[in-house]
């Protein structure tokens, strides 16, 4: 009989293509990842994927697999649901896929109000790249996703902005522009700047708001692209260049060698939203859940966007 976990992983592992990866957000070691795989070709009696070195493939096989294991581990998820609604209760497994910044220092202290609140709810956070956490809510392989620039995404995912989360310009303590404490932006085209990936969303708020003041990304020298806000950070202390960081990073950097600067005419804001997936039913816990983040989680929200939180180290 197949298993709706194995299906799980098997589904994990062919939206990342890397068992490495697939078992960093199952919480896995990738020996199990790989044991579930085998288990399941086994049991179909073909591979499911390609394996060349280190790079894998779907086969047929597993291509031809993966929308019915979509439907399959969506209906044992609902059942868990109904079950659990029957009960009456708010308990039950609680899955949520983020993007690293919010999924660091937004949805941790959501999460923890919450489950004070209902103390038999479990939560599995799948944290990945903004894209990817949005492929998995339409997939149905998690019930929420916090995102950044949800427009371009598919309209079956409804979405509610959660928190306004500033971008800023942070530069090493010893830096010219950290003593003046502001720059014009045309100054902006001298340095060398240390970026995320082009699909992150901090990437796309930035060019964004450099278009509206008529300038173009491009103009920037950037000499290194990290694929996390922290890593950014670090290296703009290190004196490296620098760059453009989530205000909730540079509030939490202990003893911080970098230095946030103000650019004339420039405000930076990326909106983070929470999603769900308008064609999955939902159940008792997820109704709550997502009646909590519209309707009581404001305090919280509101601390978050103060980041009234206490800098590590201090």
């Amino acid at each position: 009989m197949l298993d709706s976990h194995q299906l799980n992983v098997f589904l994990t592992a062919a939206e990342t293509l890397n068992f490495s990866r697939a078992a960093e957000l199952l919480h896995m070691s990738q020996p199990s990842v790989t044991q579930h795989i085998r288990s399941l070709e086994q049991h179909f009696g073909t591979p499911l994927f390609d394996r060349k070195g280190r790079q894998i493939s779907l086969t047929e096989a597993g291509i031809a697999l993966l929308p019915l294991a979509r439907q399959m581990v969506a209906v044992s998820l609902r059942t868990d649901e109904i079950m659990d609604q029957i009960k009456g209760d708010v308990q039950g497994n609680l899955t949520i896929g983020c993007s690293t910044t919010p999924g660091k220092y937004i949805l941790p202290v959501l999460l923890a109000d919450f489950m004070r609140r209902h103390p038999r709810v479990n939560a599995a956070c799948n944290i990945t790249n903004r894209a990817q956490a949005l492929q998995m809510l339409e997939g149905g392989q998690v019930k929420f996703a916090l995102s950044s620039i949800p427009e371009e995404f598919s309209p079956n995912i409804e979405f509610r902005k959660l928190i306004d989360d500033p971008i800023t310009l942070l530069v090493p303590k010893n830096h010219e522009w950290a003593a003046r404490g502001h720059i014009r932006i045309e100054e902006l085209k001298k340095e060398r700047f240390i970026m995320r990936e082009e699909t992150a969303g901090t990437y796309r708020t930035v060019r964004a708001a450099l278009a509206r003041c008529g300038h173009n990304i491009n103009d920037l020298r950037i000499i290194l692209s990290l694929g996390n806000s922290e890593a950014i950070a670090i290296a703009i202390q290190e004196g490296i260049g620098v760059g453009f960081v989530s205000q909730m990073v540079v509030e939490r950097m202990p003893s911080p060698q970098a230095i946030p600067v103000k650019i004339h005419g420039l405000e930076i804001h990326q909106e983070i939203y929470i999603g769900r997936n308008r064609r999955h039913a939902e159940g008792r816990l997820q109704s709550a859940f997502w009646d909590y983040l519209i309707n009581q989680a404001q305090p919280v929200i509101q601390r978050l966007s103060r980041n009234d939180f206490p800098r590590p180290g201090l």
